[in-house]
């Protein structure tokens, strides 16, 4: 078991989605960050999806109940067990008694922990993820707070040389955010789409795990052309342009949405809007479906041979 005793600013249960529900106006949440997801849960030696503390801001503190083996991924948040530094990328024994403290993001905005043999809380709809906006899933359908004890399922302790299982950081907050042109970008002029691709945005400060409203150049649409259309789908990653200015759609998306959408984040590049605080800047680069899906392909690959080597290794 693990008990909070400080919730830090925002740190819910969130894993890889609620998947198959939209269509019944049920977000899929689950994490902002994949990537980080899936590189704490291949540390702990869990699934890619399983469920984990996605912490957001500023970090909570954590009191370990049971000897267990516990992974961390994505932002800095200059995090000690019992006062000695951990690694942002590694993975870790705690021992009953044991206090994991986390400070504020020093780069990025989020990381995930991660329990080797995965957290003890039921799936609704097939996953464990919070909805926050509905108040279901996750622990409570709520933010973990202070006095909240955690159980986990199958605390293991059998990862081997845990040195070892340790990662680069990923996260390169100068690189440009690569999206796809569509699915109504044919009512944005030329100058507009240009405009979105050679101006720099900051982010405003309603940015949440709905969404990040941008602030930069204003993105203007064909005359007679109106931002407004029947409702469709939106995934994660959507670019809608209510007024001018973008909107990137994120975990805690609705399912549907009635404003024009110019492009779609690619899903290899999700993880650099999630991990992108209030006030950040971000470049937009143009790529084609195959260069989307080339980028796709390139990080599960990364991944697929990380594992492969951690359980080669684990098996020795």
């Amino acid at each position: 078991m693990m008990e909070i005793l400080r919730p830090g600013l925002l740190t819910t249960v969130q894993d890889g989605g609620r998947m198959g529900y939209q269509a019944f106006g049920v977000p899929v949440c689950g994490a902002m960050d994949w990537l980080s997801l899936a590189r704490a849960n291949i540390l702990a030696g869990n699934r890619w999806d399983e469920a984990a503390f996605e912490i957001t801001g500023m970090g909570p503190a954590v009191q370990f109940h049971v000897d267990c083996v516990f992974a961390l991924s994505g932002a800095d948040f200059s995090t000690t067990l019992n006062g000695n530094s951990l690694p942002t990328d590694g993975a870790c024994l705690a021992h009953e008694g044991d206090v994991l403290e986390m400070g504020a993001a020093k780069n990025g905005f989020r990381a995930y922990l991660a329990v080797s043999g995965g957290l003890d809380i039921p799936k609704v709809m097939e996953s464990r993820s919070t909805c926050l906006a509905a108040g279901f899933g996750g622990f409570e359908g709520r933010a973990l707070k202070k006095g909240d004890r955690v159980a986990l399922r199958a605390p293991q302790l059998w990862l081997k040389d845990l040195p070892h299982r340790s990662l680069e950081p990923f996260y390169d907050p100068e690189a440009p955010v690569r999206v796809v042109l569509g699915p109504q970008d044919d009512v944005f002029t030329e100058e507009g789409i240009e405009t979105f691709f050679t101006s720099e945005y900051r982010l405003g400060a309603q940015c949440d795990r709905m969404g990040c409203r941008l602030e930069g150049g204003a993105i203007d649409l064909k005359e007679g052309k109106n931002p407004n259309i029947l409702s469709d789908g939106i995934v994660m990653g959507s670019i809608q342009v209510p007024n001018g200015q973008p909107i990137v759609m994120m975990a805690d998306r609705q399912t549907t949405g009635g404003y024009v959408k110019l492009g779609t984040v690619i899903t290899a590049d999700l993880p650099l809007m999630a991990q992108k605080r209030p006030g950040d800047k971000v470049r937009f680069e143009k790529v084609t479906v195959q260069q989307a899906q080339a980028a796709r392909l390139y990080r599960c690959r990364k991944l697929r041979n990380l594992q492969g080597e951690l359980d080669r290794f684990d098996r020795w």
